[in-house]
This record gives structure tokens, C-alpha cells and sequence, in this order.
């Protein structure tokens, strides 16, 4: 069983731990991965191109022509890889390993001994036995985002917005045939569409939050005034769509 998991590039040549994606293909031959770059202006295609070269066989590389946002960087890398047939299931990571790689065969080993799941979402889960660092600020906007979230989708979701997803190869096409409404709140959207399904019967018991082992904020921790304005302006119009 084969998995892949997308990582939208923009502007990442210095941020990139090539290596660490080189090492991790050596020890699971089984996990590729598929970099997208979103139209950096900086070196990272040539950094995506001469990573592919080092392993051709795990290492995929797609370049979009201009910058469309993390969004359609993940949907076009999905789609990309569901036509080649030959991925049991399909996830994305954030090119920071805020995730680190260490947490993925806690998703394989998940979906192997639960293998009805079609979503396992990575939850950054503060508790006694894992490293989550999280901007104190940005956890606690995150507690109200996540209970808003909750009532609109009526399920009990801790962490919608994490940057780690495993989704079944199956649903894919269907669930990222249209391009997403919001750029940076697609994780909820790919949840409503999962859920407004038609051939699932009950979808709640094939949704499965995972939580992580450890997880690091990466980047600048302030949530500027044009996010509080514009986030609930986003979850408005995916409500809008979706109920």
C-alpha cells in the first residue's frame, strides 16, 4: 500500500529541510510525496527540481504558473496524484514541518488497523506526553474558531485547521473536483463536502481526529486585524454554500 502526501511550496528556499524529506523516503519506501510549487519568486523550483532528481521514484515535483494560494497548491497536487492510480491514500503537510515527518506512520498505522476511515486529521492537542507549541494568542483565537466551526458542521471538532490530512484515494476527485471558496479555511470546507456526500451513509464514524505527538508554531505569531475581519467573513460565505 502506497501513500503520498502534497507540499505546497511558495517562497520556500530557505525554509526547506530538503534532507529531511531525502532521509524519511530511504526509511519508508512505501511514503512519496508531491511538492507543488505555488509560483515562488525565489529558488525554490530549482531546489523542488534538484530534489525530485535526487529521488525520482518518492519525489514528485509540480509547478503551478503563478501563486493561487495554499488551496488550489493542495487541490492541484491531489487531483495531480489521484490520476496516476497508484496511491491508497492522499495527504498534505505544510512545507515547514510544523507536522514534523515523524508523525506520518502515526497516520499510516492508523488507517491499516481502521481501514473504513476516509479522513484522519491531525488535532494539536496540548497534553501531558506531547510537544505542541502554540502561540498562546493564536491557541486561543483558535478555541473560539474551532467552536464556531464545531456548531456549523454539528460535529465535535477540536482542530480543524491543522496543516496534516490523510484522506482516503477513493473520495479525492470528488472532494477536490471544484476549487475551494477560501484560500486559508479550506480544511473546513473539505469537511462539509465530505460530509454532503451522497453514497456515505454516516459519515461521522469515517472521520478520525488524530492527535499529533508534537507540533511546533512556525513563522510570525501575530494574527493581524485583517484576519479577525476576514475569517469570519470566509466562515460566513462557506456556511453560506455548504448548509
Amino acid at each position: 500500500m502506497k501513500f503520498v502526501f502534497i507540499i505546497p511550496c511558495f517562497n520556500e528556499e530557505k525554509r526547506l529541510n530538503a534532507e529531511a524529506f531525502l532521509e524519511f523516503c530511504q526509511t519508508y519506501p512505501f511514503v512519496h510525496f508531491c511538492f507543488v510549487d505555488d509560483g515562488s519568486r525565489d529558488g525554490t523550483a530549482q531546489l523542488l527540481e534538484n530534489l525530485h532528481k535526487a529521488n525520482s521514484m518518492q519525489i514528485q515535483f509540480l509547478q503551478l504558473p503563478k501563486n493561487q494560494g495554499k488551496a488550489e497548491a493542495v487541490r492541484q497536487g491531489i487531483l495531480h496524484t489521484a490520476k496516476q492510480r497508484q496511491f491508497a491514500y492522499i495527504g498534505y503537510l505544510d512545507a515547514d514541518l510544523a507536522t514534523p515527518l515523524s508523525e506520518i506512520p502515526f497516520f499510516i498505522d492508523l488507517v491499516v488497523q481502521k481501514p473504513h476511515l476516509i479522513l484522519v486529521a491531525g488535532s494539536r492537542i496540548s497534553r501531558m506526553g506531547a510537544s505542541i507549541e502554540r502561540y498562546l494568542f493564536r491557541h486561543y483565537f483558535g478555541r473560539v474558531f474551532a467552536t464556531i466551526v464545531s456548531a456549523m458542521l454539528n460535529l465535535r471538532f477540536y482542530d480543524t485547521q491543522c496543516g496534516a490530512k490523510l484522506i482516503k484515494s477513493e473520495i479525492v476527485e470528488e472532494i477536490f473536483k471544484e476549487s475551494f471558496i477560501s484560500p486559508w479555511l479550506f480544511d473546513v470546507e473539505i469537511v462539509f463536502r465530505i460530509m454532503k456526500m451522497k453514497d456515505l451513509e454516516n459519515p461521522v464514524t469515517l472521520i478520525y481526529e488524530l492527535p499529533l505527538n508534537q507540533w511546533e508554531e512556525k513563522g510570525a505569531s501575530k494574527i493581524k486585524l485583517i484576519d479577525l475581519i476576514r475569517i469570519p467573513i470566509e466562515l460566513w460565505r462557506i456556511g453560506r454554500k455548504y448548509r
